[in-house]
């Protein structure tokens, strides 16, 4: 019995220096493998008497017990050591502050476009907004663009199943708009009445096929249209003067009207501003596009162009965008880098 039991005191020894699962393994191939201690004892029960191989036999079988029992012991130590590892390296410390998820802000062409919006409101100017997948009628035909237009080729406009377009400006909404108004005015006309002046820019996103550092395939383009008897030229001055001094908030700046034409408008006029001041200073940098309304428009408005007249004009607010924050390159607007972006929340 005492080589039995030196036998298992020894197991339990060898047990309990391994530290891996893969160690106790080993360990434990020398004494319950299959030329393991234990194992070489069971098969010298053979050459002992039935009496003797009985007693001797379960004194094997004890210790062999005792063996399989540390060794379970030992499995379980070296599990939970482990997992005591596991959850030590994923432990969370609840006593560090949480990680709150950062506020979104608007877009700086949003900021810009509610600008605008804003600014325009103040002089008396509906809002509207329209499809942004148009028929030709609108986008060109009621504008007064002949057939052979270069902004009707494949090369400068997107076009989609069912003969429409992408808008190539928000411009078809002085149609859309106007048509209506005149519409809820006929009856008050038909008999006299003088049409309530059409007062209206329409902000929204347009598509072009172009891409480079000042232009993107889509970008945000503000129209604006003003229609009575008496709009002139000089109203528009003032208007856009007055608009670009309050959008940039500052007087310290030049305007300058460039003769140009559009089919939409005759005469027609590209609008130029220089600021005197900053790192622009000195440079015409070109904003918009304007003039008085076409004759033919104004008749697809429903309106007699000898009675009614106005001006209309058009400009990119991705551009006057970058003028204000300083700006060089329109793609960073949409590259959606939060680094970039949050400079202006």
């Amino acid at each position: 019995m005492t080589e039995l039991n030196a036998i298992v005191e020894s197991a339990r020894a060898a047990f309990s220096l391994a530290v891996t699962p893969a160690d106790l393994e080993n360990a434990k191939a020398q004494f319950l493998g299959k030329t393991g201690r234990m194992t070489e004892l069971m098969k010298g029960l053979g050459a002992l008497s039935v009496d003797e191989k009985k007693s001797r036999g379960a004194a094997i079988n004890l210790s062999k017990q005792a063996i399989e029992a540390a060794l379970t012991e030992r499995r379980a130590a070296l599990a939970l050591a482990e997992l005591e590892v596991q959850l030590k390296a994923e432990a969370l410390d609840v006593t560090l502050a949480g990680r709150k998820r950062g506020m979104g802000s608007l877009h700086p062409v949003s900021l810009s476009m509610e600008r605008i919006e804003q600014i325009f409101g103040s002089m008396g100017f509906d809002v509207a907004d329209g499809p942004e997948i148009e028929n030709d009628w609108y986008n060109f035909g009621a504008l007064n663009f002949p057939e052979d237009h270069p902004a009707r080729a494949m090369h400068d406009t997107f076009y989609v199943e069912g003969g429409k377009l992408l808008r190539t400006h928000t411009s078809p909404m002085q149609n859309r708009y106007a048509v209506q108004h005149v519409k809820k005015h006929k009856a008050a006309m038909s008999a006299g009445a003088v049409m309530p002046e059409i007062r209206v820019i329409a902000p929204g996103r347009t598509y072009r096929v172009d891409s480079d550092a000042t232009h993107s395939p889509m970008f945000h383009q503000v129209e604006g249209l003003w229609i009575g008897q008496n709009v002139s030229f000089k109203d528009l001055k003032v208007v856009f003067t007055d608009f670009c001094h309050t959008f940039f908030e500052t007087k310290d700046l030049e305007l300058r009207f460039r003769p140009s034409y559009f089919p939409f408008t005759e005469p027609s006029a590209e609008i130029d501003i220089q600021f005197q001041s900053g790192p622009l200073a000195g440079r015409w940098l070109e904003v918009a596009g304007s003039g008085q309304v076409h004759p033919r428009v104004v008749e697809n408005f429903g309106l007699d162009p000898e009675q009614y007249i106005g001006f209309a004009f058009g400009m990119g607010a991705d551009r006057l965008t970058m003028l204000r924050y300083g700006v060089n390159d329109l793609r960073l607007f949409f590259d959606g880098d939060i680094r970039f972006l949050s400079q202006f929340q």
